[in-house]
């Protein structure tokens, strides 16, 4: 297989399904703002963070192409009137959503309870994942403004804004756990 088509030479790109459309549609900007996140969790996977924190990280990159697929695939042709899924592309499921829940809520039992907001940084691990979490909501962003014009299923976007949620309580987590200082945003007084 080769990398190269050429068939985008013209500022198109086709979409599951093979309807074409221009390289700057929503849909493309959605789907690929997710493959850049994918991208960042990556990057926090190759740190040196503890297994478990890995394992997830893996499972969420799997579930990241999931959400791109989806994000992909042109809605008039991926569902047969009788609701069945035409181009068999996964779906998230409940089940994906409860995993990032339960893993904030397990973190969350071994941290100090949060006060205040807290600036990105302290460690290059920890600035990673504010990075991916700050990329993540853009990501949830556009996938919303597609949404509104050309529905999809309503998990992917609960998928997104609760990945971005585990992001920054994994920042947080491996902030504790790499001894790095968290400095609270404490607004400056008006006088």
């Amino acid at each position: 297989m080769k990398i190269y088509t050429k068939t985008g030479d013209k500022g198109t790109t086709a979409l599951f399904g093979g309807t074409r459309v221009p390289k700057h549609h929503i849909r493309i900007d959605s789907y690929g703002t997710v493959d850049e996140l994918n991208s960042y969790i990556g990057l926090i996977r190759d740190q040196k963070i503890d297994p478990r924190s890995t394992e997830i990280l893996i499972h969420i990159q799997d579930r990241l192409f999931t959400v791109g697929a989806i994000l992909a695939t042109d809605p008039e042709k991926a569902v047969l009137k009788s609701g069945k899924n035409r181009l068999n592309i996964p779906l998230i499921e409940e089940e994906d959503i409860q995993l990032l829940e339960t893993e904030m809520d397990k973190m969350n039992d071994d941290l100090p309870p949060m006060t205040h907001f807290v600036l990105p940084g302290g460690h290059q691990t920890v600035s990673f994942c504010h990075i991916a979490r700050c990329v993540c909501r853009r990501a949830e962003r556009l996938a919303t403004e597609l949404y509104e014009n050309e529905p999809f299923d309503k998990k992917t976007l609960q998928y997104l804004n609760r990945l971005s949620d585990y992001l920054f309580v994994l920042a947080r987590k491996l902030s504790h756990d790499l001894q790095a200082q968290e400095i609270k945003w404490i607004p400056k007084k008006i006088e």
